[in-house]
C-alpha cells in the first residue's frame, strides 16, 4: 500500500463519502463547563484537530443526569446543551471532516458524586471488580424504557445541533456492555440470561436511535456502535460471543462498527494460546457486511496503511493527534518526517490541549511520550 492511500476518500453505510480513512478517536478531555456545556477550550482543541482527519468522533457525552461517567464530561440531554453542541459540530465540520457525536450511560461506572441521588444503576446489582466503587441497583423496567428512550431524543438533539452523525456507545465497560457481559448483567427477564438475551438492550438502543433517524428524515445520518471485544472478568465477555453478536449487528443497517482495542493486533486477553488478532476475526465475521474502524497503538503513516492493509475500512488515532494535530497535513505535504511523536511540557497551548486533559498527561507518567525536560 501507498502513502497515497491514507488521503484517499472512503465510503460508509449509506453511500456517505469521507474524505479519507483517519477518523479522530474519541478520547476524554474533562474539560466542559461546570453546567455540562461545551467549553471554549474543547472548541478549540477539536477545531484543531479536524483539519485533515475524515471523521472526529467526539468524547462521549451522556444522555441522562443518572449517566454521567467523570468529572468535566459534557452533556447532551435536553435543549440547554443544545448552543454548546451546535458550535462543536460548526467547528469540526468548518475544517472538513465529518462530526459523529458519542452517546452513552456509564451505568455502574458513573460516578456516584456526580449523579443525582449518588446511586448508580446497572442490568444487575453487580459491583465491578476494580477498587472503590460501588454497588449498583438493577434497573427496573420503567428505567430500561426511559433510558432506550433518552438515547433516541440525545440523537435527535445531536441532528438539531448539525453533527453529521451519532457513534452508540457499547464499550469500554459502560451500561450497554454492561447488559451485554454475564458479569454485570444476571438479570432472568428479557433484558439477561442467555447471549441473546443480553443482546437485547443494546439492540434496543440502536433500534431507537435509528427509528429517531427515520422519524425526522434524515437518510444520510450517520449511526455506528462501538464495541469492545472481551472483558477479563469470569464471568465475562468472551471473543465468541461478540462475535456471535457482531453477526448480529452487521445486519442492523449500521453505518459502521468500531472495534475498542488497545493495540490493533492484539490476540486474546483470555485465551493466550489464540495469537491470532482478534481484529482479523472480527473481519472475518463481518465479511463485507459493515466498514469497520480499527483503532489502538497506530503511531505512524506505516502503520496506519499497515492496518488497512488488514480489510478496516477507518484507522481511529487517538494520542497522536493529541501530539500532532497536523497528523494528516503533514502527509499532504509531504512532510512525514516532521510529525511530532512527543510532548514537551511546552507544548500545551500551542497544541490547544484543554487543562484537565493536559494535567492528566503530565501526572500519568508512561501513557505519553515526553521529550526529557523536567516537569
Amino acid at each position: 500500500m501507498k502513502i497515497e492511500n491514507l488521503l484517499e476518500t472512503r465510503t460508509l453505510g449509506l453511500g456517505i463519502t469521507v474524505r479519507n480513512p483517519i477518523v479522530m478517536a474519541p478520547m476524554t478531555t474533562s474539560s466542559a463547563n461546570l453546567d455540562g456545556t461545551v467549553s471554549e477550550a474543547e472548541l478549540s482543541y477539536y477545531r484543531t484537530r479536524s483539519k485533515g482527519v475524515g471523521m472526529v468522533i467526539t468524547a462521549t457525552t451522556y444522555v441522562s443526569p443518572s449517566g454521567k461517567g467523570f468529572p468535566g464530561q459534557f452533556a447532551a440531554y435536553n435543549d440547554s446543551f443544545l448552543p454548546g453542541l451546535k458550535r462543536l459540530a460548526e467547528n469540526i465540520k468548518g475544517e472538513g471532516a465529518l462530526a459523529i457525536l458519542q452517546i452513552f450511560h456509564g451505568g455502574r461506572m458513573a460516578r456516584p458524586t456526580e449523579i443525582p441521588g449518588g446511586q448508580t444503576v446497572s442490568a444487575s446489582a453487580v459491583a465491578a471488580e476494580r477498587p472503590g466503587v460501588t454497588t449498583p441497583r438493577a434497573m427496573t423496567e420503567a428505567e430500561i424504557q426511559d433510558t432506550i428512550k433518552a438515547f433516541g431524543e440525545t440523537t435527535e438533539l445531536a441532528m438539531r445541533a448539525g453533527f453529521d452523525g451519532v457513534e452508540i456507545h457499547g464499550a469500554n465497560t459502560y451500561l450497554l456492555q454492561q447488559f451485554f457481559s454475564p458479569h454485570s448483567n444476571r438479570r432472568e427477564d428479557k433484558w439477561g440470561g442467555s447471549l441473546e438475551k443480553r443482546m437485547n438492550f443494546p439492540l434496543a438502543v440502536i433500534a431507537e436511535v435509528k427509528r429517531v433517524v427515520k422519524e425526522k428524515g434524515s437518510s444520510n445520518f450517520i449511526v455506528g456502535y462501538r464495541f469492545s471485544p472481551e472483558e477479563i472478568e469470569n464471568p465475562g465477555i468472551t471473543l465468541e460471543d461478540t462475535l456471535l453478536f457482531i453477526d448480529v449487528l452487521a445486519n442492523q443497517g449500521l453505518s459502521y462498527l468500531h472495534a475498542s482495542l488497545m493495540d490493533f493486533w492484539q490476540s486474546s486477553m483470555r485465551d493466550k494460546t489464540n495469537t491470532k488478532p482478534m481484529v482479523c476475526k472480527i473481519l472475518d465475521q463481518i465479511h463485507g457486511r459493515v466498514p469497520l474502524i480499527g483503532v489502538g497503538s497506530i503511531n505512524t503513516p506505516e502503520q496506519a496503511m499497515k492496518a488497512l492493509e488488514s480489510g478496516a475500512k477507518f484507522i481511529a488515532l487517538g494520542k497522536e493527534l493529541i501530539m500532532e494535530p497536523e497528523w494528516v497535513k503533514k502527509i499532504e505535504m509531504g512532510r512525514i518526517s516532521d510529525i511530532r511523536t512527543t510532548l514537551s511540557i511546552k507544548d500545551e497551548k500551542s497544541l490547544d490541549i484543554p487543562k484537565p486533559l493536559w494535567d492528566a498527561i503530565i501526572n500519568s507518567p508512561g501513557w505519553f511520550p515526553m521529550t526529557n525536560e523536567k516537569l
